[in-house]
């Protein structure tokens, strides 16, 4: 005899004579049973348990109909679901449990509009800063122009198809939910006697018109970007892709903030498999808040640990935001925030810029490999630089003029850890400047500090000039989170030559090319395509290819169309 849901038991099943003790326990597959009749000789595995002693002095219950003893079972007990909290039924009530919950009296910018339409009493519950008062204003005037014998005989039903003239209105009979809602902005229609509210979309978020980015500017290309409301971003996206497979599903994180958040894909390319482990990911994560945005989500959701190297992509761009949608990746937009995550991503992702593709091929190509070698020079050029200072008997005879012609008084290793810090507090400082004094921070960062340390002795030429060619390769690098972590490999790599010289830099850089190549973002090689090699994505990653030439998707993101043309890419 089994137990089924309510507790009773199944037909046509063994009866046993003796009471069925039944052991729920939980494992990978959901609730599993274990029964043992109480009594049999031999005990079986839980003979001596105290728990199943215990359990055995109910073999005296009381038997049913039938003469079975009853099952005594121990379950897990199920997740307590939330339960709905029912809108108050009178006008003081609603205001009462406003006051209680939400502060209403005490917080200035809470509104309660009352008002009677025939013999309905009917309140407007809504934040001032967040109303559109237009909106609200139409909505009164329709009310206004009812007869008394209407609203007498009117239902919420009439309420809401005929006397409510707003584009967006929903019902709502969970308090829980309307007060959600009206913290996101909306309001709520409350009408005495009803069980339900009506939820009238009328939002004016405080928003700045779209502005070019200022990590992503072209010379030629769009001048908007992404702002601080996801509703403007998310149309930005779809004027540029009105594609109807382009989906965006809304996920509310965060236990006090309730955070927009929105994962935009592509349906018939994206790879499901991944698509469905991000949103359990979001849907499952349990925080208070999420005021600072995509950082915070990032952290919560990709967890890397101290890993400096960002394993996702940002972008204020929505032209680079529909491109990578359009391959197969997944944008997470996040509310209040005018960056969007992209992901996965890789490591040469990273280093792709907008005004490649604005170009000619053969012009994008060599602008993309004057990024590359920017790059390379940020992280090696200082390190190869001090181990040949170190190590003269390392450089080519071509290469003699290469190192210090005079020492300093400091070390040459505390030179470019002053540097290093140097610069980083110069990029600070900028960012902390007003605009009219930002010319007279960098003449005294270029005169009074930089010519002064050299004149004094503190500092060689060497070390400035290429801590400046450094400097310009971080910034020339399109990903600001890459250039940071390619700062700190940097300085690990000046460490490492002068603390072992040649063995130092060697075993330095293959940690951290290994590190590389065993870093994965969402499941995806981070180093693709070099490791694993894949020629073709290897020359779209060197060369700017021309557009009805590169007909294929990225394969690591493993896209259910790998085609990007119609009909195999023919076109006349």
């Amino acid at each position: 005899m089994r137990q089924n849901e309510s507790g009773g038991k199944e037909q046509g099943t063994t009866e046993f004579k003796k009471p069925i003790h039944v052991f729920w326990h939980e494992d990978a597959d959901g609730f599993k049973v274990d029964t043992d009749p109480a009594g049999d000789e031999g005990g079986g595995e839980n003979a001596g348990d105290p728990t199943e002693a215990s359990m055995t002095q109910d073999a005296a219950a009381p038997t049913d109909d039938s003469g079975t003893q009853p099952i005594i079972g121990h379950r897990k007990p199920h997740k307590e679901e939330k339960r709905t909290v029912p809108i108050p039924a009178t006008l003081e009530e609603f205001a009462d449990k406003l006051e209680a919950e939400i502060g209403y009296k005490t917080t200035f910018d809470i509104v309660l509009r009352e008002m009677t339409f025939g013999d309905r009493r009917v309140a407007f519950f809504f934040y001032n800063g967040f109303a559109k008062d237009t909106v609200l204003t139409e909505v009164l005037k329709r009310l206004t122009y009812l007869q008394a014998e209407d609203y007498g005989a009117a239902s919420f039903h009439d309420f809401f198809r005929l006397y409510v003239p707003a584009i967006q209105v929903v019902e709502e009979s969970d308090w829980e939910k309307m007060l959600t809602d009206v913290l996101a902005g909306g309001t709520a229609m409350f009408i005495e006697g009803e069980s339900k509210v009506l939820l009238i979309d009328a939002k004016a978020f405080p928003a700045r018109n779209p502005e070019e980015p200022t990590l992503e500017r072209v010379v030629r290309g769009a001048r908007d970007g992404f702002v601080e409301t996801m509703l403007t971003n998310v149309t930005l996206v779809r004027r540029r892709l009105r594609d109807k497979q382009l989906r965006y599903e809304i996920i509310r994180v965060g236990e006090r903030t309730q955070t927009d958040v929105c994962i935009a894909y592509i349906d018939d390319i994206v790879d499901h498999e991944m698509l469905e482990a991000m949103r359990d990911k979001i849907k499952n994560l349990k925080i208070d808040g999420l005021p600072l945005a995509d950082k915070q989500l990032e952290e919560a959701t990709v967890k890397r640990g101290w890993n400096p190297f960002p394993l996702v992509r940002y972008s204020e761009r929505p032209d680079t935001v529909a491109v990578h949608l359009m391959e197969g990746s997944i944008a997470i937009f996040v509310d209040t925030t005018p960056s969007v995550m992209l992901l996965p991503t890789t490591f040469f992702d990273l280093l792709q810029h907008a005004e490649e593709n604005r170009q000619t091929p053969f012009i994008g190509t060599y602008l993309r490999w004057v990024r590359f070698i920017g790059v390379a020079a940020s992280l090696f050029m200082l390190p190869l630089w001090f181990l040949f200072t170190l190590k003269p008997e390392l450089k080519p005879p071509a290469l003699d003029f290469i190192g210090a012609q005079k020492a300093g008084r400091l070390p040459m290793v505390a030179q470019f850890l002053i540097a290093e810090v140097g610069v980083d507090m110069l990029r600070m400082a900028s960012i902390h400047t007003p605009t009219p004094l930002a010319t007279a921070m960098s003449l005294i960062a270029a005169i009074l500090i930089g010519d002064i340390a050299v004149k004094t002795g503190l500092f060689v030429n060497e070390v400035v000039l290429y801590m400046a060619v450094a400097a310009i390769g971080m910034f020339a690098t399109p990903s600001y989170e890459l250039g940071l972590a390619n700062r700190i490999i940097r300085l690990v790599l000046i460490v490492a030559v002068a603390s072992f010289k040649v063995e130092g830099f060697v075993a330095a850089t293959t940690i951290f090319f290994i590190m590389l190549v065993m870093e994965r973002s969402f499941n995806r090689p981070y180093m693709w395509p070099l490791i694993p090699f894949n020629l073709k994505g290897m020359l779209s990653i060197l060369l700017r290819v021309p557009v009805l030439q590169n007909r294929k998707r990225p394969i690591y993101l493993k896209p259910q169309q790998e085609d990007r043309m119609p009909n195999g890419g023919e076109s006349r």
